[in-house]
């Protein structure tokens, strides 16, 4: 952790961080939660193999390079992002980026924010710390949270004149309380910032910047992936739908999500581009690579034990 002046500093984070009970050091439930979490992935890798189409995903996908780069990009961007974040906050090894992904793959397969857990215990572990790190894995997930409210409430303002014109199957009374539940909720945390955050401005802000980014980029490259599958749907159209997915993946109250998201991508570009059949590929594909990552990522683990630092 940095004090205010950036400067490197453990007394701030030894006065304001502390273990949940359940993740003390020398607890012995610390030593099986690493294994739990990823044996769970392994499990939600095997059950979740059955909604996997592969001869289907295989007929659709391009095979353009530029397509691979530009999804290996939107693949990595989150635990990339995560990986500047903790260098800056830990000074993390490049052995942490296996970490980050084991994070990000719990969070899609297995619930959101398990992936945390699962983080929190290797960093407990693994690095050399004065004071416990759960401040920092907290902050960072709070602020994540809070940006990509801040940048659903930018999209939907921007996109308000036109909810009429797409069609979003969503009444006006449950777009208004998602709107004010999604609003609220970073409200209070920005209110709260003094007792619920725990690192140095500095720190923060730089959490936050990143954050940011990380939202813009991983709700753009999607536009981009569909625009390369499909060139013959002009990107800008591609953009405005990226906007609508990001509006309703972060509101809550809204059932079916994804099959909203696909009756407004059919009402604008409409079925003969085929885009019933892109979002399909889309969503195996990502699933594919989940599961292949996720289970890399833990056969890895349990093959190659990672040294704990004395």
């Amino acid at each position: 952790m940095s004090n205010r002046n950036g400067e490197a500093a453990t007394v701030g984070w030894e006065e304001t961080s502390f273990d949940p009970p359940l993740l003390e050091a020398g607890n012995a439930a610390l030593r099986w939660i690493g294994p739990f979490i990823s044996l769970g992935i392994f499990a939600a890798v095997l059950y979740q193999l059955r909604h996997l189409q592969i001869g289907a995903v295989a007929a659709m996908l391009p095979s353009s390079p530029l397509f691979w780069l530009a999804f290996a990009a939107y693949y990595l961007a989150a635990p990339a992002f995560d990986f500047l974040i903790f260098r800056r906050l830990w000074n993390l090894p490049a052995a942490g980026f296996g970490a980050l992904m084991r994070k990000f793959v719990g969070n899609e397969i297995l619930m959101g924010y398990i992936g945390e857990v699962h983080f929190y215990s290797w960093a407990r572990s693994r690095l050399k710390m004065v004071a416990s790190p759960f401040g920092a894995v907290k902050d960072v997930a709070i602020l994540s949270a809070v940006m990509g409210n801040i940048v659903t409430l930018a999209v939907l303002a921007a996109a308000y004149p036109f909810l009429g014109v797409l069609h979003v199957g969503v009444a006006p009374r449950t777009l208004v309380a998602a709107v004010a539940i999604t609003l609220g909720s970073s409200l209070v945390l920005l209110l709260l910032r003094g007792r619920v955050l725990t690192l140095g401005r500095k720190d923060l802000a730089f959490v936050a910047a990143a954050q940011l980014a990380r939202v813009v980029v991983t709700a753009l490259l999607p536009a981009l992936l569909w625009h390369l599958a499909l060139p013959q749907v002009a990107l800008g159209w591609w953009i405005l739908l990226a906007a609508v997915r990001l509006l309703l993946s972060r509101l809550p109250l809204l059932p079916n999500k994804d099959l909203v998201f696909a009756g407004v991508a059919i009402a604008l570009i409409g079925r003969a581009t085929g885009i019933d059949e892109l979002m399909t590929m889309m969503a195996s594909l990502i699933l594919a690579t989940h599961l292949i990552v996720g289970a890399g990522l833990v056969l890895a683990e349990f093959a190659l034990p990672e040294p704990e630092t004395a």
